[in-house]
């Protein structure tokens, strides 16, 4: 079955970077395109990046471009978000998600939290 399971967040400041990584099993993943989403408490879901099976992005969000980049391994089934000049907004659940836009497939999610 799919298994989507996320890591690397944590407690960061304001300014400060953290890289997460998706493990993804269970489908073909070299032919998938996959997203990075979040939700902070009391919001919806919101749609940052995604990345082809090719490697073509896909901006979803514009408040996080130039400051966070999507990528991936094919060969070892991984998926990575590399988040830069982090800000309190940022703080959330963050998910990989097995799809483009709209998708639903996701994993447990890791929590990062953005305070001084």
């Amino acid at each position: 079955q799919v298994q989507l399971v996320e890591s690397g967040g944590g407690v960061v400041q304001p300014g400060g970077s953290l890289r997460l990584t998706c493990e993804a099993s269970g489908f073909t993943y070299s032919i998938t395109t996959m997203s990075w989403v979040r939700q902070a408490p009391g919001k919806e879901i919101e749609w940052l990046l995604g990345i082809s099976s090719g490697g073509n992005i896909i901006n979803y969000e514009d408040s996080v471009k130039g400051r966070f980049r999507i990528s991936r391994d094919n060969n070892k089934y991984m998926l990575y978000l590399q988040m830069n000049s982090l800000k309190p907004e940022d703080s959330a659940v963050y998910y990989c998600v097995k799809g483009g836009y709209g998708a639903t497939t996701k994993g447990q999610g890791t929590q990062v939290t953005v305070r001084a």
